[in-house]
């Protein structure tokens, strides 16, 4: 027998063995099919389509009435090592791919094991009319310069994290707080088909975020973006946990920032509108700071103080609306003032006012600057990282150079400054370093929770979000659909003080939640009488109220329509209603 004849018979066998274990598998599986219980055949996991679907605007048809049924959790046996990272109060970065130490995929087998504690009725009329909650902010630009060689360019404005509500109260009294920050990828990024991503990394360098002497704030001073990261868009990673024993579970969770884009330098080109990421928009927050002589320990950001007083600030800037109005619009200072839409433009009036406080600025002439010189004919697009002096409009007199004033800071003070104009260059103006602003966007990322059933054993986050609500139908068949990131199938709708009929958990960015009866929401009135609007909650299975900026308006149907039937009333087009100062 030769080689080939020796090979054919070997095939012939290894067809052979391969067709008798596939019979005797078929053979095997249908016998245990009619033999064997439910319970002793692991169930197949099975998505619903419902997880695919894009997010209602706009429907054809009502929305037929949800079903009491919940969606079905599936336990899986993955571990996770979740007692190892949620209970203890070891300070280095989790090791693991999850950046809350148990199973990446929060979204659809976590949730299985969270303690089923439900919020009562009670319990959340108590914590609307008190908002004990605690809330996390983080601040930060919009863009951050990577570094250039062994250069270190660290972040400017420094990213800054703030503690706000009364439910800090105490543990900032018992000084148990441990805070961390790192550069690194999003924790709980959505692809585009609403799923976890499965390439869930994390920066494992962090760094201590001190919170100087008791106060709520925090600034990272020291991070920086190296010159070797490839990267085009980076987030910042926050990191809380309890230092003491008081609690079972001390870790509260990695909290995310918005989105960064990564700039080698800024751009000296004349901007393009086309490139929008880096052009700054009317409406859009922004914040500005000095830096005397280019020297870092220098400096100093537009600020707004205790007293309601803006001043230059070495450990705090404060993010301002940058608003475009028209250049024809009446010297006289007044608190209404009308605003235009598009990009920042040189040479345009614009009304700086604070985020925080709703303090402003007078009217002020936007300019650029070139080497502590303003040039006066310019109007190209303001762009990210761009010198500029704020002229003031209604100065001593606005049809000279010579008299020209700008805003300007003497040590930690706000003045105004006037320039010296350049001989034999009619549309440039000398000034001082004091007056030349560096102008940055800036963006922020709020969460806020309240633990109505006491502590919970599990990280606070992910914290849902919701951004947007569009409401379907009316009166007893309404349904609202909710828009945003970080949702769960173990998550509630709650109107007010009542909880949905129904939450129809679609994606991590999609809820659907029936609207309750108004009689429900009010029992003490038997109809509408006028419009009653209502704020909107997430309430996870374990007892922790998630409140949102997004509110519900009930309102009354036409008389005649009311004189037939006494049914709730029609819907108003939802609102949202921010219930938090920036």
């Amino acid at each position: 027998m030769d080689w080939r004849q020796y090979a054919m018979s070997f095939w012939n066998d290894y067809q052979f063995m391969v067709n008798m274990q596939l019979a005797m598998y078929q053979m095997l599986t249908n016998f245990a099919s009619n033999s064997t219980t439910s319970q002793q055949i692991p169930s197949l996991r099975y998505r619903s389509s419902n997880d695919q679907q894009s997010p209602i605007i706009n429907h054809q048809k009502p929305i037929k009435r949800l079903s009491h049924k919940r969606q079905r959790l599936v336990k899986t046996n993955n571990s996770t090592g979740s007692g190892t990272a949620t209970t203890t109060s070891n300070l280095n970065m989790p090791t693991s791919s999850s950046p809350d130490g148990y199973n990446i995929h929060y979204n659809d087998e976590s949730y299985e094991e969270l303690e089923h504690r439900p919020v009562t009725r009670e319990m959340m009329a108590g914590y609307l009319l008190t908002r004990r909650h605690r809330t996390v902010t983080i601040y930060h630009a919009k863009v951050a310069q990577k570094s250039y060689g062994n250069e270190k360019r660290f972040f400017c404005p420094p990213p800054c994290v703030y503690l706000s509500g009364d439910g800090w109260n105490q543990d900032l009294e018992q000084d148990s707080l441990c805070t961390m920050i790192s550069i690194g990828e999003p924790l709980y990024h959505n692809d585009n088909n609403g799923s976890p991503s499965g390439n869930i990394t994390q920066s494992s360098e962090m760094q201590h975020l001190p919170f100087e002497n008791g106060k709520r704030f925090g600034a990272a001073k020291t991070l920086f973006i190296s010159d070797s990261d490839k990267r085009k868009h980076i987030n910042l990673n926050v990191k809380m946990m309890y230092t003491n024993d008081f609690r079972d579970n001390p870790y509260i969770g990695m909290f995310e920032s918005r989105k960064i884009k990564v700039i080698s330098k800024p751009s000296k080109k004349k901007q393009s509108v086309k490139n929008a990421e880096l052009c700054i928009q009317s409406g859009t927050k922004v914040a500005l700071f000095n830096r005397l002589r280019s020297q870092n320990v220098s400096t100093r950001f537009l600020h707004v103080d205790e007293k309601n007083q803006f001043h230059a600030s070495a450990h705090e800037w404060g993010s301002f609306y940058i608003h475009l109005l028209d250049n024809e619009e009446p010297c006289m200072e007044s608190n209404n003032f009308s605003v235009k839409e598009g990009f920042v433009q040189y040479g345009s009036t614009v009304k700086l006012v604070c985020s925080v406080t709703n303090q402003s600025l007078p009217y002020l002439v936007i300019r650029k600057v070139d080497k502590n010189r303003v040039l006066l004919d310019s109007d190209e697009p303001v762009s990210q990282l761009h010198k500029c002096a704020f002229e003031f409009k209604n100065g001593p007199s606005s049809s000279s150079s010579s008299n020209l004033v700008y805003l300007c800071l003497a040590t930690e003070r706000i003045v105004g400054i006037a320039g010296k104009p350049c001989p034999n260059e009619r549309f440039r103006v000398d000034i001082n370093d004091s007056a030349c602003w560096t102008i940055i966007s800036t963006d922020k990322a709020e969460y806020t929770w309240f633990e109505a059933r006491g502590p919970v054993s599990h990280p606070i986050t992910p914290v849902p979000v919701a951004r947007h609500i569009v409401v379907d139908g009316g009166g007893a068949a309404a349904t609202v659909e909710l828009t945003g990131e970080n949702f769960s199938p173990g998550l509630s709708v709650w109107f007010g003080e009542t909880e949905s009929p129904c939450t129809d958990y679609r994606s991590t960015q999609t809820i659907v939640a029936e609207v309750p009866q108004f009689s429900l929401v009010m029992p003490n009135m038997p109809w509408i009488q006028r419009p009653m609007s209502t704020p909107i909650s997430l309430v996870r299975r374990d007892g922790i109220i998630y409140l949102t900026s997004l509110v519900f308006t009930y309102t009354p149907e036409p008389a005649s329509a009311r004189k037939n039937t006494p049914s709730p009333g029609a819907i108003l087009p939802p609102t949202s209603d921010n219930n938090f100062c920036e």
